[in-house]
């Protein structure tokens, strides 16, 4: 009979890994770098839009809101306030709503 056969199956509970997994508690964000100089004033605009959109995304996730339909823009505006961050405009918050249908 092979070895394999013999070892107990674990229980859907348990966890098959071999060795544990450290996490580094308290979770600190990596330090932030400066952009890099020299692109139009518009790619910066974009790309700011774009970090406050999945920062909002995941607050959203993370507080229950899963679905875009879901996210109406007072719901993100909320969302914002209450994390500290200056209300999001319009296109923020339809970038948003695309970040979470495009995440699934």
């Amino acid at each position: 009979m092979p070895a394999a056969a013999l070892k107990p199956k674990p229980l859907p509970t348990q966890s098959t890994a071999q060795h544990p997994v450290l996490f580094d508690s308290p979770y600190e964000p990596e330090a932030k770098r400066p952009l890099p100089a020299g692109r139009p004033r518009q790619w910066y605009v974009t790309h700011n839009r774009r970090l406050k959109a999945m920062r909002l995304a995941i607050a959203l996730l993370d507080s229950g809101v899963y679905l875009p339909d879901q996210a109406h823009d007072e719901t993100i505006r909320g969302t914002a306030e209450r994390i500290g961050m200056r209300p999001p405009s319009d296109t923020t918050c339809r970038m948003v709503r695309a970040l979470m249908r495009y995440s699934r």
